[in-house]
């Protein structure tokens, strides 16, 4: 059976694509024929590059800083310069930093918390809309979570409840344009240890127990009772990326076995 090539000649951006979800993403739509610009503030994005590469694929990498808006506007201007044009932009950067009650968080680390999970999804859109309108198309999926309902990191679920409803009324505003806005709303994921940490701090003890807290309340949430592999993820996050969803927008897609977030 022939290799499906759904993004054959696409531009498309992947953010936070230096490991785990993204990392997946990026060397799949690579496979399929897109043009993937890689983004991430790690040098560990060009380790991926060079996967794809070596498996014939087209990818470039850019080092920015998506929590601003000037890192975002850099990215967009570099794909744009590279290729002429950008199809598709993936919005993965994220990830909850600590995990504890809510009571514990201080102002900084909420504000963190915010800066991470949202800001940068915010600003990528905002960065490649002037792009995509021009063009009269594109395709935007951002990464959300079925946190937003869910135990000990509320300022991360109330990042991605603002990442969902973005998502639909940017949809809303961007329909005239051409322009399809859907998210992915990802459950409990099995991935590698992290090569770059969130959190440089080990957790203490309490902060270990907080976290099983968020990894029984995932499993027990699910109806399927487990986690999902990154695989899993990557399958529905291509679907909304691709042509397949062409009928789609304004949606947000929980991949959670079952939990709908």
């Amino acid at each position: 059976m022939r290799k499906k090539l759904r993004f054959k000649d696409k531009v498309v951006i992947v953010t936070g694509a230096a490991q785990g979800i993204g990392e997946g993403v990026a060397i799949a739509i690579a496979s399929e024929g897109g043009k993937v610009v890689l983004a991430d503030r790690s040098d560990l994005v060009k380790d991926v590059v060079k996967k794809i590469k070596l498996n014939k694929g087209s990818g470039e990498y850019c080092i920015c800083d998506l929590e601003t808006f000037a890192g975002a506007k850099k990215l967009i201007a570099f794909a744009i310069k590279k290729f002429g044009r950008i199809d598709v932009l993936i919005n993965n950067v994220g990830g909850t930093i600590w995990a504890k009650p809510f009571e514990e968080y201080s102002e900084e680390q909420i504000m963190a918390e915010v800066t991470r999970s949202l800001l940068p999804t915010l600003w990528c859109c905002r960065a490649v809309l002037p792009q995509m309108i021009s063009q009269a198309s594109g395709n935007i999926v951002n990464i959300s979570s079925i946190a937003t309902r869910g135990i000990y990191r509320i300022p991360y679920s109330a990042s991605k409840g603002g990442v969902n409803a973005m998502t639909a009324s940017l949809a809303f505003e961007q329909a005239k344009n051409g322009i399809r806005v859907n998210a992915v709303a990802t459950g409990g994921t099995q991935a590698p240890p992290r090569r770059i940490p969130r959190n440089k701090n080990p957790m203490t003890k309490q902060e270990e127990i907080w976290y099983q807290g968020i990894v029984d309340q995932t499993i027990e949430s699910s109806l399927m009772h487990r986690y999902g592999s990154i695989d899993e993820q990557v399958h529905a996050i291509l679907f909304l990326a691709s042509d397949e969803s062409s009928y789609i927008t304004g949606t947000v897609l929980p991949v959670g076995g079952g939990d709908q977030g």
